[in-house]
């Protein structure tokens, strides 16, 4: 799925939370328009719980593979976050990917 189609996919996410699997399969790989599309759906709850650090944590991985759309994103969803938050975000971080699929399960 590396046609973009998350992005435009997002908007079935509030109906359809099957999809979120395919976008986080897809954003583990290292796909950036699906590290995006997972901070988005982390951040506004489409299909998953909303969860700030998850949201934080792949808008951080975005960021990295150049996508500058995640920077202001992340920026919103930082300003929103809580102290007990953002340690969350900075821990999944320093885990890296072995500690986003011990706790991202939870969704």
């Amino acid at each position: 799925m590396n046609d973009s189609s998350y992005l435009k996919d997002l908007i079935l996410l509030r109906n359809d939370p099957a999809k979120v699997e395919t976008i986080r399969a897809a954003a583990e790989r290292g796909e950036v328009d699906a590290l995006y599309a997972m901070g988005l759906i982390c951040a506004e709850g489409r299909g998953v719980g909303v969860d700030l650090a998850q949201a934080h944590y792949w808008l951080s991985l975005a960021i990295e593979r150049g996508d500058r759309d995640a920077v202001r994103l992340r920026e919103i969803v930082g300003s929103q976050m809580s102290d007990d938050e953002y340690a969350v975000a900075k821990r999944l971080r320093a885990a890296g990917a072995s500690g986003l699929l011990s706790s991202d399960r939870r969704h």
